[in-house]
């Protein structure tokens, strides 16, 4: 095995204008908060996204102009309401919407994850979904029975983008024994053509040893690793720390117009090429630290 670590720079100056990436997290749960922040710095753009329910990561891309497609079941701000720079580029046309129920978008991700080209579904007939995404969603009649079904292609992204929360050198990630779970992170990873992972904390790899049981994404999957402490902030990592609500609302308040987001986003990604500046600007450790919650790892 070899080292996986590198830095957030690095890793996603390998990803191209015009690439198609899952990104991971659910809701206001591990958006990859580190590594949008550097896929705008780096102006990437003409992307397309797959994401699970999606929050702030969809939104910040967005408002940075990166996004092209998007396809998925959810993007929004959960309590918060909607997502404000999402909304604005889908209602010009700047974005392509496809949307998918979820078990309809898990059989996408699980047929990459098998190798497979597609898998058959009920789940979006009678829908306008199918009709809307014709190249992902064709008819087809079942070989044995006859009955209608639809073939849904797999979700074969160039990137998948994940927040996890501890891993080896090596890109063994592992979580811890409480979290939540609502979310298709180890399905994308199992999907994945070149996966990027951020983590919270790098362990030993004894301690991987000690609790295999406790990896789910194992060290073959991962490309890149990169260590950043907080890094799906101002969501939230389940088992490490709650959401930052003061943190979120800001960002809202500010993206209330475009004008607003862009400097947003000059003050806290583009004036801080290094996570720790953003740290620093965001109130410190000794500050983020306030939303520890008491975990076994």
């Amino acid at each position: 095995m070899k080292s996986k670590i590198t830095t957030l720079s690095a890793a996603v100056a390998r990803i191209p204008d015009g690439a198609s990436i899952a990104l991971g997290g659910s809701l206001l749960r591990r958006q990859p908060m580190s590594l949008v922040h550097e896929l705008v710095r780096q102006g990437k753009h003409d992307l397309t996204l797959l994401t699970w329910a999606t929050t702030l990561a969809t939104d910040m891309l967005a408002a940075s102009g990166a996004i092209r497609r998007w396809e998925g079941i959810y993007a929004g701000f959960f309590r918060h309401g909607l997502a404000p720079n999402f909304r604005r580029a889908v209602q010009s046309g700047q974005i392509d919407t496809h949307d998918y129920s979820e078990s309809a978008f898990v059989a996408r991700f699980r047929a990459a994850a098998m190798g497979l080209p597609f898998l058959p579904s009920k789940a979006l007939l009678g829908t306008g979904m199918a009709g809307k995404s014709p190249e992902e969603i064709k008819p087809l009649s079942c070989p044995f029975s006859g009955q209608p079904l639809l073939a849904l292609k797999a979700a074969d992204t160039d990137f998948t983008l994940l927040h996890g929360y501890a891993a080896d050198e090596y890109g063994n990630v592992q979580w811890p024994v409480v979290r939540d779970s609502d979310d298709i992170d180890q399905m994308m990873a199992s999907a994945s053509k070149r996966l990027i992972v951020t983590v919270e904390k790098i362990i030993p790899h004894q301690q991987v040893r000690q609790r295999p049981a406790l990896t789910y994404i194992p060290h073959t999957l991962v490309e890149a690793l990169i260590e950043v402490p907080y890094g799906a902030h101002p969501t939230a990592t389940d088992g490490f720390y709650d959401e930052d609500e003061a943190a979120l609302k800001h960002w809202l308040a500010a993206s209330v117009t475009p004008g607003g987001a862009a400097s947003w986003l000059e003050e806290y990604v583009f004036s801080c090429p290094e996570r720790s500046q953003y740290v620093e600007k965001v109130g410190s450790l000794s500050a983020l630290k306030a939303f520890d919650v008491e975990r076994e790892f």
